[in-house]
């Protein structure tokens, strides 16, 4: 089964829990998955825990959690400051909530522990001053016609891959990736069926350029190998801005007055 970035959960079931789409408990079980529970760190809040911010949050008046999914040269729709757009970019992902006039943004530290067959890891969202995110640029509609050419790309990548230079996992983990799908929970109940398409497809992408980038596959000169990586980087960007725009749809389609940012 592929999974959703852990700021893509946090944004999908931390705004139906806020709205009381779904229970805390939910929202919790599905942004925690099997990681230890989540802490929170950060001088904007007082929240040590996860289940602690939600209720911070909601106390608050929060109704809404977008996602970003920056990467280094594309800082997506991050506004800075600076030091949670370089923290946001080194992680990859980050949630932020609008509070009033100002936001915070949450972005995960992850660390791994545990062996390939036990996995665990335990996550802590540092909480940043943050600014609102750039209003959305990029429908849905946009989104799954460009992931369409996206998965050709990737799949074509993929399948000129030298499985045989690789570890003897690598045929399983092929065949996973390019079968696989979301997890019946991974996404919150009355989810769009085009959303959902598009976050599922997207993930694929995702863990497609992931595998493809570990080994320079079938590519047998330096400059082959830098420009499949060059087009598999091109090919992330599209799945990341599409995984943003369909949570950002999912989101405001459930609260058309949450467009404003």
């Amino acid at each position: 089964m592929l999974d959703l970035p852990r700021a893509v959960r946090l944004s999908l079931w931390g705004t139906a829990a806020l709205r009381g789409r779904v229970p805390r408990s939910a929202c919790l079980a599905a942004v925690q998955r099997d990681d230890e529970p989540h802490t929170v760190s950060g001088e904007p809040t007082a929240a040590g825990t996860l289940a602690d911010l939600l209720d911070e949050l909601g106390g608050a008046g929060a109704s809404l959690v977008r996602v970003a999914l920056p990467a280094p040269g594309d800082p997506h729709d991050l506004t800075g400051p600076p030091a949670f757009t370089a923290a946001a970019t080194e992680a990859g992902e980050a949630a932020v909530v609008r509070l009033g006039d100002d936001a915070l943004g949450l972005v995960p530290e992850v660390t791994v522990f545990g062996s390939a067959l036990e996995p665990g890891a335990l996550v802590d969202w540092h909480v940043h001053r943050a600014r609102p995110l750039r209003p959305p640029t990029e429908t849905l509609a946009d989104a799954d016609r460009a992931l369409r050419e996206a998965l050709r790309s990737a799949t074509e990548v993929l399948a000129a891959l030298d499985v045989s230079r690789w570890r003897e996992d690598a045929a399983e983990r092929i065949l996973a990736v390019r079968d696989g799908g979301l997890a019946r929970d991974a996404l919150p109940p009355g989810t769009d069926p085009r959303a959902a398409r598009v976050l599922a497809t997207a993930t694929r992408v995702r863990a497609i350029v992931e595998l493809a980038l570990e080994d320079d596959g079938a590519a047998v000169t330096g400059w082959e190998a830098t420009r499949r990586s060059a087009t598999l980087r091109d090919v992330d960007a599209v799945a990341r801005r599409s995984l943003a725009a369909a949570v950002t749809a999912e989101l405001t389609a459930q609260d058309p007055s949450s467009t404003a940012w």
